[in-house]
């Protein structure tokens, strides 16, 4: 929750030549002040972001060089690791002072001036930079609860300096013409070796495998990467590590066995004070989102854990934690669940599982119900609203949905700019596989709609099954489930979609259309079909009416014969 801090500018009174400068400046052991950008040009504002991964942070004060104090107007965070973020409108000549505080507590204190105000001491990863890593992730994401967040790649974020507290940090204009595009499996790299390339520190990566039906991946040793330590690196020499990076990361680094110490990502325990921003969540089958805000529960609204992902299109969307999104399964082949980045020790090596704090294999002994029951109570430790906790499923849902509709017109635009019929990958390679397929198709997401249209169908039933994470008896609960049964038959013919069909005219489908077409979407992620059958029109409909492009009935028999599994809304295994 963000809280607004009002500009005052004050005197203080002093005598003749009295300093009015702290007396040690000097940052907290954890709590520190960030600026950007690094060289500060006379003129030009400066942006303050005051990190503590200890104690909230509620005022930032600047002492200018006659003394003069101005507290700083900002955007304050609430939560761990607590931020207070503010902007310099500029600097004249001399030396000025930031202080941050908890209160009247002085939390941290440095210097700032016109110049080169150089790099970090440390050029290791620690704990104030994880923490100002975090801070930094969820101020790329921020965006009032009501908003439905989305971009079509990772550039427009990182090229938006009001979002992007490193935009152009490094004064060579090298966010200019950016190029990031990360996929799925890619993104978390993508970020993480960004931000260490804009704060001098070093990056790591491994090849991975795939794993097999009955066995986790298993990673080779670390590539440790430290081109960005020490000098300020160009753009080009960032793009290079991206490339080399990109092309060896994949689905499986994230899916890595709990027990491993030969991993990217360590699984961490389910405690809200350390799941911060910037941890990845790995789900069974593949597909990788990263937390970037706790939103707290009050006394009229449910708590949210949002996250955002990548898709094979390179969109970017935000996603709330439920489980039509975040899949957690028990199953041989992958290492499912929350984890954080494993730290870099030295310039050889990164540390052990028995060498972190954090690391925890609780994830791994957890059953899927009792997962969410376990985060949900971490989301809303008061207990849920059952109306209010169905009414925030349904909306997960149609977020869901609204996502799916730029992606199946992602795949309508590559035929309007000429593409060729989509080749369709065999048996489970539909889940996994690069080219056209990758980019328009939509089985993954198609299979997670189907879960989540369970999830919310389930939902009365769930009460049933855990009461006390709606503060009912089984008794008041039976009572409950009558209500949210009426609930949902009103509110799903209320709550409405939008798509375009093939001939350009919008045509709006509820959430009860949805759930009506249920089995159509076991058979809708198929690109080279008209969007029409993607949405699962009825052919003789004057919604099919519009259709005119249609899969090689070759793929639809392949189709077919792999639909059991959308059916059972279980991926096959590798």
């Amino acid at each position: 929750m963000k809280k607004h801090l009002s500009q005052i500018v004050f005197f203080i009174g002093c005598l003749a030549g009295q300093s009015a400068f702290a007396a040690s400046c000097q940052q907290g052991d954890k709590t520190h002040i960030w600026i950007s950008p690094r060289l500060v040009k006379p003129g030009e504002p400066v942006n303050v972001m005051a990190v503590s991964s200890a104690e909230p942070v509620t005022e930032l004060t600047l002492t200018l060089p006659n003394g003069e104090k101005q507290l700083l107007k900002g955007l304050v965070n609430e939560g761990l690791p607590w931020h207070l973020s503010a902007q310099i409108g500029k600097l004249g000549k001399g030396r000025y002072q930031l202080e941050v505080k908890n209160k009247d507590k002085i939390l941290a204190c440095r210097e700032v001036f016109n110049g080169d105000n150089g790099a970090e001491k440390s050029s290791a990863w620690n704990e104030n930079y994880e923490a100002f890593y975090s801070a930094w992730i969820e101020q790329l994401f921020d965006s009032p609860v009501s908003e439905n967040l989305s971009f079509p790649s990772l550039e427009p974020v990182l090229r938006n300096p009001e979002r992007n507290f490193l935009h152009n940090y490094l004064g060579l204009n090298e966010d200019k013409g950016f190029p990031a595009t990360p996929d799925c499996a890619d993104f978390p790299y993508f970020l993480r070796s960004y931000f260490a390339w804009k704060n001098g520190l070093p990056f790591s990566f491994r090849a991975c495998n795939r794993g097999s039906a009955q066995k986790t991946p298993s990673c080779n040793a670390a590539t440790i990467r430290t081109d960005f330590v020490k000098n300020a690196a160009p753009l080009a020499k960032f793009k290079a590590l991206t490339h080399t990076m990109m092309d060896v990361v994949h689905s499986g680094n994230g899916r890595t066995g709990f027990g491993s110490d030969e991993t990217d990502f360590y699984p961490v325990a389910l405690k809200r004070e350390l799941l911060w921003p910037g941890t990845i969540y790995a789900d069974p089958y593949g597909h990788v989102l990263m937390l970037t805000k706790w939103v707290p529960q009050t006394a009229n609204s449910a708590g949210i854990l949002f996250a955002v992902d990548a898709q094979p299109d390179n969109s970017i969307a935000r996603k709330r934690f439920w489980e039509g999104t975040f899949l957690f399964a028990n199953v041989a082949s992958a290492g499912p669940g929350f984890k954080a980045f494993r730290p870099i020790a030295n310039s050889r090596s990164l540390f052990s599982n028995g060498e972190l704090a954090n690391y925890s294999t609780e994830q791994e002994y957890l059953s899927p119900e009792d997962f969410y029951a376990q985060i949900y109570k971490l989301i809303n430790p008061k207990g849920l609203d059952a109306k209010q906790a169905y009414e925030a499923t349904l909306t997960a849902l149609v977020e869901q949905l609204e996502t799916r509709v730029q992606s199946v017109e992602n795949g309508v635009a590559y035929f309007y700019k000429g593409g060729r019929t989509i080749e369709m990958p065999k048996g489970a390679a539909i889940f996994e596989t690069v080219g056209a397929w990758e980019d328009f198709a939509t089985p993954s997401r198609d299979m997670r709609l189907l879960i989540a249209i369970n999830v919310l169908l389930k939902f009365p039933e769930k009460m049933l099954h855990y009461p006390e994470l709606f503060n009912l008896t089984a008794q008041s609960a039976q009572q409950m489930k009558a209500q949210i049964e009426q609930l949902h038959e009103k509110l799903i013919h209320e709550k409405k979609i939008q798509y375009l069909r093939s001939n350009g005219k919008p045509w709006q489908l509820s959430v009860a259309d949805i759930l009506a077409r249920k089995s159509a979407f076991e058979m809708s992620y198929n690109p080279n079909d008209c969007v029409e059958v993607r949405w699962g029109a009825k052919a003789g409909t004057e919604e099919y009416a519009s259709c005119k492009r249609h899969a090689p009935s070759g793929q639809l028999k392949q189709m077919a014969a792999v639909r059991e599994w959308f059916r059972e809304a279980k991926r096959p295994s590798r």
